[in-house]
């Protein structure tokens, strides 16, 4: 287990809610570029999530960034950032742009770093057990996580099912068109309706709305949770004071 990954999920949504947030506030460029390196680091060290993975994870925080870049710096008013060109960019609109790409992208890192370290079942119980949240909520997102993460497979198999009846082409292989993926669409959704109310009755005849419950194998909340409480919050206001002097 990585060293982020043995801290209380509960502890680890605040701070990355408490960060994100922080960001929402920050226009610095280079104030919020060393809080999305320090994100790198902790993603790539304390929660071991490996280079491939991290680099493909930001690949749609980073498109997201280049939108944001080329709106800002195209429409936003201000002295154009260079004189006489063809294409108008402004120099305070291009600030704004990376200023706020930079804000998705610090997001996207420490995300990536928390999914990677916090199993759903972890966090569920450390929801209802620290957060006080209701088990009939956090047992319902634990359920709807797990169908999502079941998604892909039934999708696969309806697929291989189309294919298995449909009429074979030259070379081979089945043909399956624009009306066949819309009707696995269709079926992956009334698929996934029918077992979201199976679960329903199953999770209301298990009593998970009948007051309080007895959790199995419950999450440690002690001074270790603390300690990164501290670490993470001290360096998010070092680097927001450092960038405010300089």
């Amino acid at each position: 287990m990585s060293p982020l990954g043995r801290s209380n999920p509960t502890v680890k949504v605040v701070l990355l809610l408490v960060v994100s947030l922080s960001t929402l506030f920050l226009l610095d460029v280079g104030v919020l570029l060393t809080l999305y390196l320090l994100g790198v680091v902790v993603a790539l060290t304390a929660a071991r999530v490996g280079v491939r993975a991290l680099a493909v994870a930001q690949v749609p925080f980073a498109l997201f960034g280049v939108g944001l870049v080329l709106v800002n710096a195209l429409t936003r008013p201000g002295d154009p950032w260079v004189e006489g060109a063809a294409v108008r960019v402004t120099h305070e609109g291009l600030v704004v742009g990376v200023a706020l790409a930079l804000r998705g992208m610090v997001i996207g890192v420490l995300t990536v770093a928390f999914l990677a370290t916090t199993p759903p079942r972890d966090l569920m119980v450390s929801l209802a057990e620290h957060a006080r949240l209701s088990p009939r909520y956090a047992y319902a997102l634990l359920a709807g996580h797990r169908m999502l993460e079941a998604m892909p497979r039934r999708w696969a198999t309806v697929r291989a099912a189309q294919a298995v009846r449909a009429p074979l082409g030259r070379d081979g292989r089945p043909r399956l068109g624009v009306r066949d993926f819309g009707r696995a669409t269709f079926t992956l959704l009334v698929g996934s309706v029918r077992a979201s109310e199976r679960i329903a009755l199953a999770m209301e005849s298990r009593g998970l709305a009948a007051g309080p419950r007895t959790v199995w194998r419950p999450v440690p909340l002690g001074a270790r949770d603390a300690v990164v409480a501290l670490v993470v919050l001290g360096t998010l206001a070092a680097v927001v004071a450092v960038g405010a002097v300089v």
